[in-house]
């Protein structure tokens, strides 16, 4: 196994940062186009900051 380094720690939490961005942006989008959540919008969250998550830390 490779041992993790400074730089890996700080991309691991860019990337943690950029998704929960990302995440809070859908949510807000979704609340004032909906009006609320629903089991659909907190899937799509999950999906969206995971699908960010892995992104950055792919490009990093």
């Amino acid at each position: 196994s490779v041992p993790l380094g400074a730089a890996d720690a700080v991309r691991g939490a860019a990337a943690v940062v950029l998704a929960l961005g990302a995440a809070e942006l859908l949510l807000r989008h979704c609340v004032r186009r909906f009006g609320g959540v629903t089991g659909d919008v907190f899937g799509g969250l999950a999906e969206t900051a995971a699908t960010v998550a892995l992104v950055v830390l792919a490009l990093g």
